[in-house]
Formats: C-alpha cells, structure tokens, sequence
C-alpha cells in the first residue's frame, strides 16, 4: 500500500467516491497477504503541532497525514497567529508567534482534539475568538474542559459549539476541579498548555475513570519531550504542572495504529496475514492493544523487524473484552466479533456515544441490518459471531446501505463486513479522510492486490 501526495482530490467520476449510490466495498474473494504503510497519528501530530505553537523556538514535524483534523488544526493554530510552512512531503516546520485572538472563527470540524486542544491556547491571550464546527460538533461533550477554562480565569458564551471564549489581560486562576469521564481530551487539552498558564496548573478529575487513558500517558511523555514535567501525586486524578517554558522539538510521528488495525483485521478475517511497517517498538497510541485483542480471539499477532504481523490461525473465538484503554478500536474489533465463533461482549466504551456518532447505537443498528444478532448494552455490546454462517449474511435492506454516520470508523466497520458480505455499498466513504488522506483507494489495493 502506498501513500498519497498531500492535497491529491478524487472528483465524481471517480468510483471511489461516495455516490448516490454509494461506494461499493470490494470482498475478499482470497485470504489477503500484504505489507502496508499507514499514515501518521493524527492524535500524536495534534498534540505536536499544539507543543511547536508554544514552544521557544521553531519545531519540524515529519510524518503528519493529510487528514482533515490535521488541516483544520494548522488553520487554528495559524488563526491564533502561529506560522506554519510546508516542507517535504507529510513535513511542516511551526515557528511559534506571539499568540493573538483570532480575527475569524476558528473552525473545529468534528475534531475532538481541535475542538478540546485549542480552546486553552486561546484562553492564554486577552481578547474574544469564536469557535465554530460541523453540525454534530455540537453533540460532542467540551463542558467540562470549558468549565476548567473558567477556573482558570476565562470567560464562555456557552458549553457546547458554536462558542466564544473571552481572555482577560491576565489569567489568575490555578487550581481546576472537572469530571472528565467524557474524553481523556478534556485532560490532554489543558495538560499541554498548562506551562503557558501564568501559575501553571493543578488539575483534579472528580469523576469515574478517565476512558482512552493511553492518550493522558501520550500528552505527558510528548511534554516531557518539550521539557515540561508533569507530576501525578494521585495517578489517574490528579496532574500538576509548574509555570515555565515549552522546549522546541522536532517530532516524527508514529503510524496511526488504531487505522492499522483495520487492515491487520482484514489480514485475519479473510483466513489471511497482513503486515503494518514502521510499528513502533513501544508506544503510547491506545491502538497498540490491538495486538492483546487479536491473540486474545485467536489469532496470531507478532512485531520485530519493525513491522506488526496479524495472521489468521485458527478459528476465531468470541471474548469478553474491556476496551476503555482504545474504544476507538471498536468498530474495527466488532467486525472481528462477526467473523468469530461464540459471543464477543464488548464493555467500558459508553463514553463513545458522544463520538462524530453514537458509535454504539450506530454499530449495533448497521450489524443488525446485514444480519448480525447484536444487543446494545450501557457501556458497550454483546455481539453474536457468524462463523461458519457468514454466508447468511446480506446487504442491508431497504436502501441497500451501509451507512456511515459521517463517521470515519463506522466506514472502517463497513469497509471490514464488505470483505465478508457481497454487495455492501458505504453511503459516505469521504468520512475517512478524517484520519487518513485516501482510504478507498489503500483498501481497493489490498484487496485486490494492486
């Protein structure tokens, strides 16, 4: 698999482009056998471009992908007065500016990180900027990170999107108490421009257990990268960072591993083995517990050489699964629980109804619709496997869509059943491009060996 040169655009004539009609989703008509390149992070190339904004100096990144989030986080930074210049291919040097409010909203999109990240670099600089976003923004918790801003001194004309957040001369707040049971976001968010913050700050969670808590490990080890200590007198509850400077660093951004694991499912789902290059020897993506997921089910998962290998080995078995840690791996891990054998319970992903769509509600509806006996449970799924009954499944009725929601992982889910189940068509395919620049024709080369 290969990748796309940035801004590369597909126009109607294109088949891959959603239509009417939909994008037909190419099946699997052989076990698949491939070593693919996936595009960088978008959650490590966010939480880099934030740190080269507020650093001491210029910071190169390598590695961004051309993904809509990574967009529309240069244009706020840029907004907010930092330069950014392109350099090679998936490169951008940040020369960080004296930070003003912006002049014109500033536009989030559906991006959580955008929408939770910028919002504190704002509340740095006296003045008003407006944030904006996609319709659905609006149902994507930001309460309490806003709440949190309004300790810290800064004033907001509401607690969802569209909003607009006012800065004083001088921010005089330090201590911030907030619930973020929602998003690990609303932590990383202010974790990152904690040191910019006149007194730094000490953060409590007051709430359940943050979900996704790789991604909290992610900002700090970044930070530390930049020179800010983060100290953890209660782990997990409590974070403390001290006022004081942003190192520049250049960043290489790692692979985004919860996108590799939709084709390292692919590999194992179609009796097959499929390899990811350049998989980090460690890492803090959330997406690495991919590997613990596959060999929990059945199936054997190696790394070395620089690379991670899923290959399929046995039949695979449905599992009890607790995905808090990566809940955004479960689209891709329910595809896995269709291909099983047995009952696959997905539980500690609740938190993932106020995702670009109740994912939830979202996977157990669309399943049910080729065939699948799926229960929605609060805080997950109880999924019934089609081994050895794949054959029994079919296109949706009615319109004969899969639909996607406008979600970037329910076009993985459909894209992963499309390889099982013949005639399955996406109605929005272009939500991929999300996270990765040019997802139908990666999939189309996998699957037909191209």
């Amino acid at each position: 698999m290969t990748e796309h040169v940035a801004g590369d655009r597909q126009t109607a004539a294109d088949p891959r482009v959603t239509t009417s009609q939909g994008w037909p989703a190419p099946r699997a008509r052989v076990p698949l056998h491939a070593t693919v390149h996936v595009p960088g992070s978008k959650s490590e190339g966010n939480r880099a471009l934030v740190l080269a904004a507020l650093g001491d100096g210029p910071s190169t990144i390598t590695g961004l992908p051309d993904a809509r989030d990574i967009r529309l986080m240069i244009a706020a930074l840029r907004g907010l007065g930092t330069t950014i210049a392109p350099g090679d291919a998936h490169e951008v040097t940040v020369h960080p500016g004296p930070l003003h409010a912006a002049t014109a909203p500033i536009d989030c999109g559906l991006a959580g990180t955008v929408m939770r990240f910028v919002p504190p670099l704002a509340a740095l600089v006296a003045g008003t900027t407006r944030f904006v976003g996609d319709d659905r923004a609006a149902e994507r918790p930001i309460a309490p990170l806003l709440e949190g801003l309004r300790q810290l001194g800064a004033a907001t004309s509401s607690d969802a999107i569209p909003f607009d957040l006012t800065a004083p001369d001088e921010l005089t707040g330090h201590e911030v108490s907030i619930d973020a049971s929602a998003s690990s976001q609303f932590i990383s968010g202010l974790l990152l421009a904690a040191a910019a913050f006149p007194q730094g700050i000490d953060l409590m969670h007051t709430g359940a257990n943050v979900p996704s808590a790789p991604h909290i490990d992610m900002t700090i080890a970044m930070l530390a990268r930049h020179g800010v200590r983060v100290a953890q007198p209660e782990r997990g509850r409590r974070w403390v960072v001290e006022s004081g400077m942003i190192r520049a660093a250049d960043e290489r951004i790692e692979p985004d591993l919860t996108n590799a694991a939709v084709f390292l499912i692919a590999g194992v789902i179609t009796g097959g083995s499929v390899a990811v290059a350049d998989w980090p020897r460690r890492s803090t993506q959330p997406g690495a517990l991919i590997g613990p997921v596959l060999a929990r089910m059945g199936a054997a998962f190696a790394t070395g050489a620089g690379r991670a290998t899923a290959t399929h080995r046995d039949d695979l078995q449905g599992a009890e699964l607790d995905l808090r840690p990566a809940s955004e791996l479960t689209c891709s891990v329910a595809a896995l629980a269709v291909a099983a054998r047995g009952t696959t319970t997905i539980r500690g992903v609740g938190h993932i109804r106020g995702h670009e769509t109740d994912r939830i509600a979202a996977i157990a509806t669309e399943l049910t619709r080729v065939g699948v006996d799926v229960a929605e449970l609060p805080d997950g799924l109880r999924i019934e496997g089609m081994a050895g009954r794949l054959d029994q499944l079919h296109p949706s009725t009615g319109d004969g869509l899969f639909r996607c929601y406008a979600d970037h992982r329910m076009a993985h889910l459909g894209a992963l059943i499309g390889l099982m189940v013949p005639g399955i068509r996406l109605d929005d395919v272009g939500s991929t491009t999300k996270t990765m620049p040019d997802f139908p024709g990666e999939w189309d080369r996998l699957v037909n060996a191209r």
